[in-house]
């Protein structure tokens, strides 16, 4: 059972990263998508922060690769692989979804954080850089990507105007993100890469300069670095 759960990892990382290339122009949700037509989602992180999607697909692949070819039978990875396997699997049809359906999409990405989520909570000591920190970064991401679509969709549908989407949704993120880290000393990746997103957000809301929204996020950089001086572990 381990050896087929760490191969069905590998199968649904590629499966994962083939997705890139069926839906290769996918940029985000696009305005017309939406009743509402916002061009520059204040909660959505600048554009250059989407390229740690890079690093993300390489780390997640890397580590892999060497957990069914090196550590198939560790019992100290199995407990992580059933959770990451189906977070992968579930963001192997994210972007053919997104492409037609912004709410079923972000639906989806919340069950992919979800799953993500357990699989960093059940990581084991061994390998940390080849078991814990791909499955913390993507977790981190996840975390940030999941309610910046949120926080696109209730202002497209004209739940909210978009500041106050961007400010509900970076509020609900950063709490999650503070619970986590804190519980989670041992895998700083994981408030690194919200970190990296919330810098996106912050550079998307200079030009016209959002002080609620960049304000928020700078809080948010503030209380997740505040917790390195925390150790509850």
């Amino acid at each position: 059972m381990q050896r087929l759960w760490a191969w069905a990892c590998l199968l649904a990382t590629l499966a994962f990263i083939a997705s890139y290339f069926v839906v290769p122009d996918f940029n985000g949700f696009t305005p017309d998508q939406f009743p509402n037509v916002i061009e520059e989602p204040p909660v959505q992180p600048s554009g250059y922060a989407f390229a740690i999607w890079g690093l993300i697909y390489v780390w997640l692949l890397v580590g892999a690769v060497f957990g069914a070819v090196r550590r198939s039978d560790d019992e100290d990875w199995m407990p992580m692989r059933p959770w990451l396997a189906l977070s992968l699997a579930l963001g192997a049809t994210w972007l053919p979804v997104a492409s037609v359906s912004p709410l079923a999409a972000t639906v989806l990405i919340f069950l992919m954080l979800a799953a993500a989520l357990r699989a960093l909570f059940r990581v084991g000591d061994t390998d940390r850089w080849l078991q814990q920190a791909p499955v913390a970064i993507y977790s981190g991401w996840l975390t940030a990507a999941a309610f910046v679509a949120l926080g696109v969709v209730l202002g497209g549908y004209e739940i909210f105007s978009p500041t106050i989407a961007a400010l509900i949704s970076l509020s609900l993120a950063l709490a999650l993100a503070v619970i986590v880290q804190y519980r989670l000393h041992r895998a700083p990746e994981y408030g690194i890469t919200v970190i990296w997103a919330l810098v996106g957000v912050i550079i998307q809301n200079s030009q016209p300069f959002n002080a609620a929204v960049a304000g928020l996020a700078l809080l948010g950089i503030v209380a997740i670095l505040s917790l390195r001086a925390t150790d509850t572990e």
